[in-house]
């Protein structure tokens, strides 16, 4: 490392400076002195011979070759970790790594339970589970950042050429009620009662809630005729809202398993109409394989999948490729599903 004009701990700092916004957050988030921060970032830029931040704010900014850097510095700690990972993979799962991504909903509901069974099996392996919007989980993904996700929305278009994107499982999306609500007392109801119901939903630039209404519109469900009362950040604030009497919701099954065995949540079918959406196993087929996420692939992921899906996990187990650092960074996203 001595020919380079940086260092590793280098990279790690202006990395850290430009996630947390500050010289102090990013020493805190390293555990490390303020002053040791800032006396690496100026050695960094005495070698480099150019200014890396623009210091006349409150906030530290990146300058233009700042961002320069940190962009390769990304890629080049990306391709450390994953080697530190190939050579852990020697001892045969008796350590190493697996990174899981997942979106909101199956983040916080499936994937616990899948990285459980994991776990007990393989007690020895650190995994790490990375709740984001589809798109943020797709980049990670195509960035190496992530062994492999399960997501339910869609893929952003620039990346179908880095990744591979395998139909995965149905959720299934349920209407849900106040359990002392008068149709709780139906069998089923019709397409049209939907419409005199007051409705809780996610906010309306949330990826789900764009996904709910296209799957609606699939079975001839107008979501624009919707009375909804009240927009809420979080698929818990929903349930909580509808138990306590406050409106009606389309939530995925996967969400309220518990609140239906306690009783304190009502699923109301919907004569001819099942709502389900399509879930997604991405990975990079370009990137090292762990022998971790290939042991998560073979024996986890069929267990929850479409029948018939082991067969596909096989195959893909098998691609086994070793190290290709892709020249893209992660743009900004909004919306959570």
């Amino acid at each position: 490392m001595s020919d380079l004009p940086f260092t590793l701990d280098q990279l790690r700092i202006l990395k850290a400076i430009a996630q947390e916004g500050s010289f102090k957050r990013a020493a805190d988030s390293l555990y490390v002195s303020q002053p040791a921060v800032s006396l690496q970032v100026q050695n960094l830029e005495r070698q480099l011979d150019v200014p890396l931040f623009d210091r006349g704010g409150r906030r530290a900014q990146l300058t233009e070759a700042g961002h320069l850097l940190l962009n390769y510095g990304e890629k080049i700690l990306s391709l450390c970790q994953e080697t530190c990972r190939a050579i852990e993979d020697l001892q045969n799962l008796q350590g190493g790594t697996l990174i899981v991504g997942a979106s909101q909903t199956t983040g916080t509901y499936l994937l616990p339970r899948m990285i459980g069974m994991f776990r007990q099996k393989y007690p020895d392996v650190a995994v790490q589970l990375h709740v984001h919007s589809t798109r943020r989980t797709a980049w990670s993904v195509a960035n190496g950042q992530v062994d492999l996700a399960i997501i339910g929305g869609e893929i952003p278009g620039e990346l179908s050429e880095s990744l591979e994107v395998i139909s995965y499982a149905e959720d299934e999306l349920a209407l849900i009620l106040p359990v002392f609500h008068p149709f709780a007392k139906l069998e089923t109801i019709q397409k049209e009662d939907l419409y005199k119901l007051q409705f809780i939903a996610l906010d309306s630039q949330s990826t789900i809630r764009k996904v709910i209404d296209q799957v609606l519109g699939r079975c001839e469900i107008d979501t624009r005729r919707f009375k909804v009362e009240m927009e809420l950040n979080s698929i818990e604030a929903i349930k909580n809202a509808v138990q306590s009497g406050l409106g009606a919701a389309f939530v995925s099954t996967s969400a309220i398993a518990k609140e239906l065995q306690m009783g304190v949540l009502h699923r109301t079918p919907i004569e001819g109409v099942v709502v389900k959406r399509t879930l997604w196993l991405i990975f990079n087929p370009n990137r090292y394989r762990s022998k971790a996420a290939e042991a998560f692939s073979q024996e986890i992921l069929p267990q929850f999948a479409n029948p018939g899906w082991s067969k596909d996990v096989l195959k893909l187990a098998q691609k086994n490729i070793v190290v290709t650092t892709l020249d893209i960074a992660i743009p900004a996203s909004s919306g959570e599903d």
